[in-house]
Formats: C-alpha cells, sequence, structure tokens
C-alpha cells in the first residue's frame, strides 16, 4: 500500500509514548527510590537504604531496558530489515535483562551489606510502578488504529 506520509517522517508513532513512559517511569522511580529509601533506612538501618537503592535501581533498569530497546529497534523503521532487526534487538533486550537478573541474585543472596527484604519490596514496589505507568501511557495516548494508509480521494461531481 502507499503511504501519504513523507520519506523524512517514517518513525512509528510509538515512540512519543515510549518516550513518554521513560520520562514518567524515571520520575516515578525517583519517588520510589526516595520513599524506598527513607523506610529502608528507618527500618533495616544502612543495609535497608543499599536494599533500596540497589533494588529500585534494577526495577529502573529493568523497565528501561525494554522501551529503550524498542526505541532503538524502531530507527530501523525504514530499512527492509525491520522486521528482523526489530525482534532481535527487543529479544536480545530481554535475554539481556533475564541473565542480568540471574547474575545479580546470585550474587546479591549472601551480600550481608544489605536487607534483601527492603530490596525485594523496593523492586516489588519499582515493577509495579513501572506496570502502572506503562498502563496509564498507553491508556491516555492517541495513536491512530491503522497507520500507514492513504485514504481514498474524495469524488468529484461532474
Amino acid at each position: 500500500m502507499n503511504d501519504a506520509r513523507p520519506e523524512s517522517d517514517r518513525t512509528p508513532t510509538s515512540n512519543p509514548v515510549l518516550q513518554r513512559a521513560l520520562l514518567w517511569g524515571a520520575a516515578l522511580a525517583g519517588v520510589i527510590l526516595v520513599v524506598s529509601a527513607v523506610l529502608g533506612f528507618l527500618f533495616a538501618g544502612v543495609p535497608g537504604l543499599l536494599g533500596a537503592l540497589v533494588g529500585t535501581l534494577m526495577a529502573v533498569v529493568f523497565m528501561g531496558v525494554t522501551a529503550a530497546s524498542i526505541l532503538l529497534a524502531n530507527r530501523f523503521s525504514g530499512s527492509d530489515l525491520f522486521v528482523g532487526a526489530f525482534f532481535g534487538i527487543v529479544l536480545g533486550g530481554w535475554l539481556l535483562k533475564f541473565i542480568v537478573f540471574i547474575v545479580l541474585v546470585v550474587v546479591l543472596r549472601g551480600a550481608d551489606w544489605l536487607d534483601p527484604t527492603v530490596l525485594f519490596l523496593s523492586l516489588v514496589a519499582g515493577v509495579i510502578a513501572s506496570l502502572v505507568v506503562d498502563v496509564l501511557v498507553v491508556a491516555k495516548s492517541r495513536l491512530p488504529y491503522v497507520s500507514d494508509v492513504e485514504l481514498p480521494k474524495a469524488p468529484t461531481d461532474e
């Protein structure tokens, strides 16, 4: 089908939504970081503070990798290799997150310098917050149902 948009404007319409999700997610992660660090320090001292910092940082990085990998993959939207590049980059991002998560779990499992309960709770809070941000951003976005469509010309009265 013929695309009515100019060649320079072939960026996917999901880019602003993903950028907004990253910005809102970063802002909410900052709030979670402050709240969990204060509560972690109050309830578990310095290990609680460190657990809150590590847990929130893990949640932010894992949330950001998905949106960032999709934004990176969307740069190939004008290419003939777009589909392969898109799925390769996004799948690579997910595999990277999985491997890093497993490594962090193994490395941090016996760490005495952080509180595992605070780490877990701040990680869960970050994951839930990122899900809420994703839902709100997508629900408030105005994306077309169909993209790259050229409407037929209006009939002329003769």
